[in-house]
């Protein structure tokens, strides 16, 4: 496995110039502990409705302004962090879906970030943020069937050599690169606006460090930092 190195098109520093990411590589093993997944899924919905951090609303509202710039509507096409918590704050819960998508949904309710969670193995040439141009490919599902759709120009998108692996930014993910009981080798970026401070960002991927250890302690993990601009 080659570990995935992202690549943050120029482009998108005219529509959030101080965007910066945390990515995170995983050449796992097979997952143990499930038990504790669900545990930390619980445990963040109840962080979020309780304990929340005094700068997490400002960070999802932050990512809603950012939506706008490129003609999304956030009420109809929210930020994955701000449809989890939408769902957290009025259900109370989101239910368990499998060991590894709970430990990145648990990061996101907890620190308000979007958090995507990529099959490496999936992956055609480098993970790319970037403009579309709206010729690109992205595969779906629609009444249950399969199904191609193509993003909007000027749409901002996730993208490797093959298609489209995220629409809007990080609102909907294509099929072709989710993660399953079957993954092994994933890919995760915890995207960030300055509205959520550098420290925090930083904290919840050691967070998710931690935790992707205790379900997978042969693991090998590497982590870096990725920015729209060259500032930190």
């Amino acid at each position: 496995m080659t570990m995935l190195s992202p690549s943050i098109d120029a482009s998108i520093s005219r529509i959030a110039p101080d965007f910066r990411a945390l990515s995170i590589t995983v050449k796992g093993t097979q997952v143990e502990n499930a038990d504790y997944a669900a545990r930390m899924l619980k445990e963040a919905c109840v962080s979020a409705q309780e304990t929340d951090y005094p700068w997490a609303q400002a960070h999802i509202e932050a990512w809603g302004d950012a939506f706008r710039q490129f003609g999304a509507k956030p009420n109809r096409t929210p930020c994955s962090a701000a449809a989890l918590r939408k769902r957290v704050l009025k259900d109370g819960a989101i239910p368990s879906i499998d060991p590894i998508v709970d430990i990145y949904n648990a990061i996101s309710i907890r620190y308000a970030i979007p958090v995507g969670g990529e099959n490496a193995d999936a992956y055609r040439g480098r993970p790319t943020l970037t403009v579309a141009d709206g010729t690109e490919v992205f595969d779906t599902v629609k009444n249950g069937e399969p199904a191609t759709e193509h993003p909007d120009a000027g749409e901002v998108i996730w993208r490797d050599d093959i298609g489209v692996t995220c629409r809007r930014w990080n609102w909907r993910q294509g099929v072709r690169t989710r993660i399953d009981s079957q993954t092994r080798n994933m890919w995760f970026i915890l995207e960030s606006l300055p509205e959520m401070p550098l420290d925090y960002l930083h904290e919840a991927g050691q967070e998710m460090i931690k935790h992707l250890k205790v379900l997978m302690p042969e693991a090998v993990i590497e982590e870096t930092v990725v920015c729209a601009t060259d500032k930190p």
